[in-house]
């Protein structure tokens, strides 16, 4: 399996300060920008399209009947909203097309 990379707001704003030059405080300040009008459209419960790369939306669970895996006991779990993601077709594709890093 391939190692890990993890994408943080530091690391973006690294990208933007590199590839297109501004200031790592406007690079930064970018960054919080972006990812504040994600955060605030996903709980107004709006989806957000990324084009070429996939979609953000929320989703709500009812409430149901659950099973604590070590004592058996029957608990309900409440109902709550969730963050999914549904990768766009280019991205599926040239994941499918990618090649294989695993190693026997």
């Amino acid at each position: 399996m391939g190692q890990a990379v993890s994408l943080n707001r530091e690391g973006i704003a690294g990208a933007f300060h590199r590839e297109i030059g501004l200031s790592r405080a406007d690079a930064a300040r970018l960054v919080d920008d972006i990812l504040e009008h994600i955060t605030v459209s996903l709980v107004e419960g709006v989806e957000v399209k990324i084009a070429g790369f996939g979609t953000f939306y929320v989703r709500s669970k009812n409430a149901r009947l659950g099973r604590n895996p070590l004592t058996g006991e029957e608990t309900e779990i409440s109902a709550r909203r969730t963050l999914s993601f549904r990768a766009s077709a280019g991205m599926r594709r040239a994941i499918a097309n990618a090649p294989s890093k695993v190693q026997a």
